[in-house]
């Protein structure tokens, strides 16, 4: 509960205190996320194995269960420079919009051009690249976030970027794509007619609206089979979790400096790379017992890979190319509905946050995206800024858990993550706005075909 409640609306930290070391979760905990398996021996991926689609030093990254701090190189610090310190902002407009006791806090992360807190991750995947000296990337993207923030990190360290974006996205939200053009890259809608994998999911899928699985097997081949390249991601992987605790250190200092103990922490989960990011230093606090804190992942329902998926090993994409690892799924087939006007369209969840949902250490929420756009509409009129599709579900769930609070009389102190802005979303907004927005559950029998999907590796 919070100490001290007469904070300023916006809260910066100094430039001098951006944090200048990553915080890695897994050195502090007891139950590591079960290794990544070598899709064709079954085996822990080694270095070696990674360095064959990631960068080296990215691979080093993902498989380190053990250094709790890991040093922000001086050319990503300066890059960080430009955006951050983000704020935290004291949501004192939807306080009183909700007439609550709750006192309700966010940490804004779309004040850069990307819109998101992509770059976090892009930036630094973009200087390992430049490093190992490749001429570009392959990644894929779903809402659009990962491919604009991408392009720009390739853009500053010129290096050629090539994204698969997702069908449907790259239909709904084509100033998202000119973003990502204007930045020099190239963004093709997947599946595609380019690649092997592409192909013969637009044969086996006949008019498909894509999914990141998708998109993610197509990106993969590119790399693999051009010299040069490597193939980054935006979410899932430990190492983006990594680079994204930036955001969890500043929000604690930024709290620790204003005499504030959050109560609930709330993050929307797609892949884990915003919720894993802001929860890390708190969750190292709970996994070392100096703290406790009710932790909510918030996942859309028409994807609920944590409340509904099965927590086994399966690919991370539809084509099976790439590492096999151990996380909640609805099976590497499963294709969200294309009403979904969201990204949060993985098929999994990261490794870490599988790993900590399974040891009781977050809980999970999912949610209807009626009740989302609602919850973003009143968020935009209350605190002024147009939220992100994706964003908004923690909104909604923010909103949720202030609303019990006026039930109870309980002061409770909230504290969510406000990962990006919805001004490339407007198609989303305009079917809202229309009433033409419908919600999509899919039933038991709709997930049972994706989790027949999942190869029985007997493990």
């Amino acid at each position: 509960m919070a100490t001290n409640q007469s904070a300023p609306y916006k809260v910066y930290l100094e430039e001098n205190e951006i944090p200048k070391q990553w915080y890695n979760v897994r050195a502090d905990m007891k139950n590591k996320p079960a290794p990544l398996l070598n899709p064709a021996t079954l085996k822990p991926m080694t270095v070696d194995d990674l360095s064959a689609v990631f960068c080296k030093e990215l691979a080093e990254q993902e498989l380190n269960n053990d250094d709790a701090y890991i040093p922000i190189p001086e050319e990503i610090y300066n890059f960080y420079k430009m955006y951050r310190p983000s704020p935290l902002v004291h949501a004192e407009f939807l306080e009183k919009a909700l007439d609550t006791p709750a006192h309700i806090y966010y940490k804004f992360e779309g004040n850069n051009t990307s819109g998101s807190h992509k770059l976090n991750s892009a930036i630094a995947q973009a200087y390992y690249a430049k490093k190992q000296g490749l001429k570009g990337v392959t990644t894929e993207t779903g809402a659009g976030q990962w491919g604009t923030a991408l392009s720009m990190a390739c853009s500053f360290f010129d290096l050629d970027c090539k994204v698969y974006m997702v069908k449907v996205s790259y239909e709904q939200k084509p100033f998202r794509r000119e973003v990502m053009r204007t930045y020099g890259a190239s963004v093709t809608p997947s599946p595609s007619d380019t690649t092997e994998i592409g192909r013969k999911i637009l044969q086996e899928h006949p008019g498909t609206t894509g999914s990141l699985g998708c998109a993610i097997s197509e990106a993969v081949e590119v790399a693999v089979g051009t010299e040069g390249y490597r193939y980054v991601l935006g979410s899932v992987l430990n190492q983006v979790l990594l680079h994204q605790s930036i955001i969890g250190l500043e929000t604690k200092a930024a709290l620790d400096k204003l005499g504030v103990k959050p109560d609930v922490i709330i993050g929307c989960a797609g892949g884990g790379s915003n919720l894993g990011g802001l929860i890390s230093p708190f969750v190292g606090e709970k996994l070392r017992g100096e703290a406790d804190y009710d932790i909510i992942a918030v996942e859309p329902a028409s994807c609920p890979s944590l409340t509904r998926g099965k927590f086994v090993y399966d690919f991370c994409d539809t084509g099976m190319v790439t590492p096999i690892a151990k996380m909640y799924t609805l099976g590497h087939d499963f294709i969200p509905s294309a009403n979904h006007a969201g990204g949060l369209r993985y098929h999994g969840m990261s490794p870490v946050l599988s790993q900590l949902y399974a040891d009781g250490l977050m809980r999970a929420v999912s949610v209807e995206q009626t009740a989302v756009f609602e919850a973003a509409e009143l968020f935009a009129r209350t605190e002024g800024t147009l939220p992100a599709p994706e964003s908004s579900h923690a909104i909604r769930a923010a909103i949720d858990e202030a609303l019990k609070c006026k039930e109870t009389g309980e002061e409770k102190t909230i504290v969510f993550g406000l990962t990006g802005t919805g001004y490339f979303d407007m198609v989303a907004y305009e079917k809202y706005n229309n009433g033409e927005m419908s919600d999509y559950i899919p039933t038991d029998a709709d997930l049972e075909k994706g989790f027949s999907s999942i190869p029985d590796f007997g493990i």
